[in-house]
């Protein structure tokens, strides 16, 4: 299939369906000619509701944590959005579920492929953690504490939740070291001066 129907097909995908708690509704941003990649977990409602990747909270605070305006981060020609599971799985007892195990197996390695030009990825969470860094078998915590041994291609984050605080605040390192290097090194990747 050529590469620039992909991410249509991708869309139109309903290989959950009997599994998800509202119609299948695969949320994806990609371009063959994307630089940065952010592999995140799967779509929240509010992001589901929106059709958008990242439309909450979550995605407000990721955008700063890039030093990302709303139209680059949007802007497919420089980041492609691709979360382990495409659909909103649905809520759990202490959050959302999460993503289904289908989806990453059948359609990521064709995504991944057909970036081209990528010259950076980030890995958001646990579940993306083990598709990208599966030698990594440090807690997500430890992986986050060691990202410069994985620097300058990959960088693993926590996940930018609001649930999220209370690590934030266990871990001031991140906000010291880790977010200045990455914000410098996303602007030098999208300059092209990688």
């Amino acid at each position: 299939m050529p590469p620039h129907n992909l991410a249509d097909t991708v869309r139109d995908c309903s290989l959950c369906a009997a599994h998800l708690p509202q119609p299948p509704r695969p949320i994806l941003q990609w371009h063959p000619a994307a630089r940065i990649l952010i592999a995140g977990q799967a779509p929240g409602q509010k992001a589901h509701d929106a059709a958008k990747p990242f439309a909450d909270a979550s995605g407000d605070r990721l955008r700063q944590w890039l030093g990302l305006t709303t139209e680059q981060f949007y802007n497919p020609k420089l980041i492609a959005i691709l979360p382990m599971g495409f659909c909103f799985p649905g809520r759990g007892k202490s959050g959302d579920l999460p993503p289904r195990p289908e989806c990453a197996p059948s359609w990521r390695p064709a995504l991944l492929h057909g970036l081209k030009h990528l010259k950076l990825t980030l890995v958001i969470g646990q579940y993306a953690k083990d598709w990208h860094l599966p030698d990594a078998q440090d807690s997500l915590t430890d992986t986050v504490a060691g990202w410069q041994q994985y620097w300058p291609d990959i960088i693993p984050l926590p996940h930018p939740s609001p649930r999220n605080n209370i690590w934030l605040t266990r871990n001031p390192w991140f906000a010291r070291q880790l977010l200045p290097a990455l914000q410098q090194r996303v602007q030098q990747v999208l300059a092209g001066a990688d």
